[in-house]
């Protein structure tokens, strides 16, 4: 490779590992020409329109991959569950392939399914791999492929949505546990309840987890079974896509956690013993089984499975109109070690043959792919490690993600909490690890998602208030453990938010500080739904404390999205100081100031801005936010004459910042 790729050109410190950057870059483009010829990454990803069941002119096309299979036979509500050999599958001449073509009448919309699949020295039942419609029986709890073909099928109103994500504002949900009550929620129940919070809040996107089906309830939608259908517990297809076009119409973009990192160990319900092959779509031997996941671990190397994979991709942008990707589990595909007990201390620990190639390879792919369908698709990778490149394109020998998330800030978040008194938290700290990022790649910056929120774990504000939360959240009642988290809650909001350099994601609820944690059902909890559900109540009431939290996001939210690029601006710092616990930064036209001292106040604290007229645009201690409203937010802030700093044009803005608050200021024009 004769001219140095951009990535290396954009960080010289890569360059001692050139060799292996462009190895990388290589291999994506040799397999590409391998896979697609002279056609395009599109055309190749068209397994869904192949595999799995359609409807034809003539009646129905059944097709499968089973290379081990030595006979096929569709079994159904049609035939009574019985092989009959007028649903016996034939070889095709590839010979690793098997199909049917069936007449109009021999099945009909709504008729349960599966394959009866047999090969040497053993056969089982078996849910197709390509199927888009899974149930299950209520009484019996097992699930069946579903004849899908409506005869009304859903035409979308809103043919062509352009997302306006500048700053892109996420809101990760759940369907299912998404409604106040005890139950699982649908996707018309989240149209018609949350998806007006999420417009009146202002985010501009949502992040919808455990879509693809998976079998167990409780693992959150990450152990898949059946990649290609939409999870039935929430509704059918044709809701799910109604819910997608009712968020487009009202401007949100809608992507989804794609699960490509491992899938579920489950045999008649997944692909864990698909033909009698174990090893069909995942790795041989060691490989096969994630050690700390229970699942298995796919084969990137066989061009079957990028087939399947990248058709995936394909199938939810065109069928369901999804606006992109947050790929789950990104580290664990990366390296062999599944980045397990790496510590990643340096630039040499992404190249020191612990890499899994085809994995990146296949990501690497699926990056092109998506923007290739959809031009103003997102991508977003979920990533510990630091892996360089992740989210630089791939033109400059990056893997092609649009965002990365930036997974170091709520770990941090967590040990500041945990780890120190409120007197030692150190600003100039803070603010290194909320800005600690490679600047050619944008990330998502968030204080908590789903992960911190989970049985097991604590959120913010819990870990802030804990128990009090239940006996001082009325407003009036609140004790000092109370105010301090609803000061901090916001604070930590506020910071993170405000020095993004791509985007910000919030989780369902903990926004206002939905209290408690999440725990699914399962046999351990009496398969109660007391807490996997969101108590949308608890924000609504206006004696409660909940409401100034969701009250103060939603201002901060539209601060951030009053400004249209507002993350490519520059952060830069304007001062801090430990001792007081001080933190001032500007960006653009906004100044936003930071006093984390539990006790201390200060008036006429200075700090050099440019010259001009400032006006507190929004206040943590707001009373309107549940703070003590100590200061005066009507009053204009004029900059003072400094003759030191004359020539650069910066004056001295001089403050009173009460203990535990922020404050951010517009320069006015």
């Amino acid at each position: 490779m004769e001219e140095t790729l951009n990535l290396i050109q954009k960080d010289p410190w890569l360059a001692p590992y050139r060799v292996a950057i462009e190895g990388r870059y290589q291999h994506a483009l040799d397999k590409e020409k391998e896979l697609t010829g002279k056609k395009s990454l599109a055309d190749f990803a068209s397994g869904h329109l192949y595999f799995g069941l359609h409807k034809t002119v003539k009646g129905w096309v059944f097709r499968e991959w089973a290379p081990n299979a030595t006979a096929i036979y569709l079994i159904g509500d049609f035939n009574e569950w019985k092989e009959q050999n007028a649903y016996r599958l034939k070889k095709t001449r590839q010979g690793n392939c098997w199909e049917i073509n069936l007449p109009k009448n021999a099945i009909k919309h709504g008729d349960l399914y599966k394959l009866k699949v047999y090969w040497d020295g053993g056969c089982g039942e078996r849910i197709p791999a390509w199927t888009n419609r899974v149930v299950q029986d209520e009484d019996t709890k097992i699930f069946s492929a579903q004849v899908w073909s409506p005869d009304k099928p859903y035409k979308f109103k809103k043919k062509v949505f352009i997302p306006n994500v500048t700053p892109l504002m996420i809101y990760e949900c759940h369907i299912g546990m998404s409604q106040d009550a005890e139950k699982v929620g649908t996707y018309n129940e989240f149209r018609e309840n949350i998806l007006p919070r999420v417009i009146e809040d202002g985010y501009n996107c949502i992040q919808i987890m455990a879509i693809q089906e998976h079998p167990y309830y409780g693992s959150f939608g990450y152990h898949v079974s059946s990649f290609f259908a939409p999870s039935s517990r929430f509704g059918t297809p044709e809701e799910l896509k109604l819910l997608i076009d009712t968020a487009h119409q009202n401007g949100i973009a809608v992507i989804m956690d794609i699960v490509h990192s491992h899938a579920v160990k489950n045999e008649v319900e997944g692909l864990g013993n698909f033909a009698g092959d174990p090893c069909q779509y995942f790795y041989q031997g060691d490989r096969r089984e994630h050690p700390a996941w229970d699942s298995l671990c796919f084969d990137y190397g066989k061009n079957e499975v990028l087939h399947f994979l990248l058709s995936n991709c394909r199938y939810w942008l065109e069928e369901f109109h999804f606006d992109g990707f947050r790929f789950d589990g990104v580290t664990s595909m990366l390296y062999y070690s599944h980045g397990l007990g790496e510590a990643f201390c340096n630039y040499g620990d992404y190249y020191n043959g612990n890499q899994d190639d085809n994995a990146i390879c296949y990501l690497t792919l699926a990056n092109k792919l998506i923007h290739q369908v959809n031009s103003r698709a997102i991508t977003i990778a979920e990533e510990v490690s630091g892996m360089p490149g992740l989210a630089a394109s791939t033109a400059d020998g990056g893997y092609g993600f649009d965002y990365r998330m930036a997974m170091n800030i709520p770990d941090y978040w967590i040990k500041v909490i945990k780890e120190l008194r409120d007197e030692d938290w150190k600003p100039s700290s803070l603010f290194w690890e909320v800005t600690n990022r490679r600047k050619d790649e944008k990330t998502i910056s968030y204080c908590e998602s789903h992960d911190q929120a989970l049985v097991g774990d604590k959120t913010i504000i819990f870990r802030l208030i804990d128990s009090d939360m239940y006996w001082h959240f009325k407003i009036g009642d609140e004790n000092d453990r109370a105010h301090r988290g609803i000061a901090l809650h916001k604070m930590i909001r506020l910071l993170t938010v405000s020095t993004i350099n791509g985007g910000y994601l919030n989780f369902m609820g903990n926004e206002f500080g939905h209290p408690e944690w999440i725990d699914f059902p399962r046999e351990g909890n009496g398969w109660s739904h007391k807490y996997a559900r969101r108590q949308w109540n608890l924000a609504d009431n206006k004696e409660l404390c909940y409401h100034y939290l969701g009250d103060f996001d939603k201002a901060m939210v539209a601060l951030m999205t009053s400004v249209k690029n507002i993350q490519k601006t520059d952060v830069v710092e304007i001062w801090h100081n430990d001792g007081d616990q001080v933190l001032a930064y500007r960006r653009k036209d906004f100044v936003f100031v930071f006093n984390f001292s539990p006790t201390r106040s200060f008036t006429d604290y200075g700090f050099l801005v440019p010259r001009g007229k400032y006006q507190v645009v929004l206040n943590t201690d707001s009373k309107d936010f549940g703070g003590f409203g100590i200061a005066d937010d009507t009053v204009e802030h004029f900059t003072c004459a400094d003759p030191l700093y004359k020539k650069e044009k910066k004056e001295w803005l001089k403050l009173y910042i009460p203990a535990r608050s922020a404050v951010v200021l517009k320069r006015q024009k």
